[in-house]
């Protein structure tokens, strides 16, 4: 699949405010810094959809965009250390654990992981919260060009491996680097499929 139209929707405060849930949505979050806008515009083949920005913590809002109109990819704040503070941050977690728990035709959650680093506390306590919430989501490691290969591939392996001692069931993984269009293609395949399956349930019932 490839995205031949994407599009600015609306920036919102409140999930109420979000779009009405009738397409399949994909959500992406992760760490502030963690590339996530340019992953968005790597995937929908535009430099400027998503606003990128080397000050953490430049997403507020929920963000959504509407690829070849059919889906919905969906910007969310990113959590960690963004400089802002105890009460907005507490907003924002908020926000998004709202988002997260109602919003009905979210399909999965791209979870975004730095693959420049060990595994994170952070982004593991981020994930448990999304099991123990019911919430499906999958793994993209990012930035795979600012180190070697096989430094990436190894932070990646360890993180997994992290994952092994609390999960039964590990989901899909990417290797991304928007600088090469790495994993492109491969994230874009998954949503194609999710999006079949989609379809089809909505069809069934």
């Amino acid at each position: 699949m490839e995205i031949s139209t994407a599009t600015f929707v609306i920036s919102s405060p409140k999930v109420e405010g979000c779009p009405k849930p009738d397409m399949p949505e994909y959500a992406f979050i992760g760490r502030s810094n963690v590339g996530k806008s340019s992953l968005i515009n790597m995937l929908t083949g535009q430099k400027n959809l998503a606003k990128t920005s080397n000050t953490p913590g430049k997403t507020q809002l929920i963000n959504h965009f509407l690829a070849n109109k059919s889906f919905y990819i969906v910007d969310l704040p990113g959590y960690g250390f963004a400089k802002v503070s105890q009460n907005t941050r507490a907003s924002w977690e908020k926000m998004i654990e709202k988002y997260l728990k109602e919003r009905e035709n979210l399909v999965t959650v791209f979870v975004l992981i730095d693959s420049r680093h060990n595994p994170q506390k952070l982004d593991l306590d981020f994930l448990r919260n999304l099991g123990e919430w019911g919430i499906p989501f999958n793994v993209i490691f990012t930035k795979a060009d600012k180190s070697t290969q096989r430094d990436a591939a190894r932070n990646a392996k360890m993180f997994i491996e992290e994952m092994k001692k609390e999960w039964e069931f590990i989901p899909r993984s990417f290797m991304t680097s928007s600088v090469k269009n790495l994993g492109k293609k491969e994230i874009l395949g998954y949503i194609s499929e999710l999006n079949q399956v989609y379809k089809e349930e909505k069809s069934a019932n």
